[in-house]
């Protein structure tokens, strides 16, 4: 075939190609909207993801349905978006080890977060050192000091190494001079709760949602957000800045789709999420949850995504995690 004649070949075989991509963007969403929650059902993440996606279904001529894939801290899940087609019937979300666990410990071949398409931040949820009433502790400066005065004594509990909440407690000793005896649980603050209860442990790092249920039957008390801000369901547990120091731990949900999806597809998308965002419904079910809605729209979030990952990588470089 001459040379010219295969340019003209490839030239139309593109445009008919942007032609497609164009009128499927158009005509989006033409179908239900797959999100892909890959965490397990029932937790907060999937709750939180359900909740929006109802909401935002009032803007969208379809459904968004939700389903769980669990596995590999949720790679899983997420693979199976990247494989997905960028046409934004298929999404998804992600969380802190989706962007910080997973691409640390190369988990899963083929995982990058630059084969997704970050739509928006929908939450954060701060961490949160709780003491059981058991322990003994009124407040943070009682804790801080017993771990200082007796060194490897006061039992603190937390998720395994290199989580969020284990680089909290790595860095509260830092900055206070606190020695505490860090005792690491798997999986979710479930057990954490059970060794609050036991005796097992004195105190734990997790979000006051976690633990909503201890602190309300008052067998467990939050004495420090790690954040900047008052979280406005706990008034009576301060910000760790309040304390005098700055720290901020916690989990996050961001919306994303497959690299590649067409930009007024996401447009589309992030209206449709917005709008569920800001809707009286959902502001008040968060609060009532203790989580912080905190919206980072699509022009900034993957900025804010990419900085808090290299922020955490240097703080588990420096202590060699």
């Amino acid at each position: 075939m001459p040379t010219h004649s295969l340019r003209t070949l490839l030239t139309g075989t593109l445009a008919a190609l942007t032609l497609v991509s164009s009128v499927a963007a158009a005509d989006f969403p033409n179908r239900d909207i797959r999100l892909i929650v890959p965490w397990s059902a029932g937790g907060g993440t999937d709750g939180i993801s359900r909740k929006i996606s109802d909401l935002a279904e009032d803007h969208l001529p379809v459904s968004i349905y939700a389903e769980n894939i669990t596995g590999a801290v949720s790679a899983t899940g997420l693979m199976q978006l990247i494989r997905s087609r960028p046409d934004g019937h298929t999404l998804s979300v992600m969380t802190y080890d989706s962007v910080i666990t997973v691409p640390r410990s190369e988990l899963v071949p083929g995982y990058s977060l630059d084969k997704m398409t970050p739509i928006a931040r929908i939450t954060q949820e701060a961490d949160a050192v709780v003491v059981s009433e058991r322990s003994g502790f009124s407040d943070f400066d009682e804790l801080i000091e017993a771990a200082k005065a007796e060194p490897d004594t006061v039992r603190i509990g937390v998720m395994p190494e290199g989580s969020g909440p284990y680089l909290a407690a790595r860095r509260l000793e830092e900055m206070t001079g606190a020695d505490f005896n860090i005792i690491t649980y798997p999986g979710a603050a479930a057990a954490e709760s059970e060794a609050l209860l036991s005796g097992e442990i004195d105190a734990a790092i997790a979000s006051l949602g976690d633990f909503a249920g201890l602190i309300d039957s008052g067998d467990v008390r939050g004495v420090a957000e790690l954040a900047s801000e008052q979280n406005p369901t706990y008034q009576d547990v301060p910000p760790i800045s309040e304390l005098g120091f700055e720290l901020e731990s916690g989990s996050f949900i961001v919306l994303v789709a497959p690299e590649n999806t067409p930009e007024d597809v996401i447009q589309t998308i992030e209206s449709a999420y917005h709008d569920a965002f800001t809707s009286d419904e959902f502001q008040q079910w968060v609060a009532k949850v203790g989580v912080t809605p905190s919206w980072l729209g699509s022009e900034k979030v993957a900025d804010w995504m990419y900085a808090r990952q290299q922020e955490t990588y240097e703080l588990m470089d420096e202590l060699e995690l």
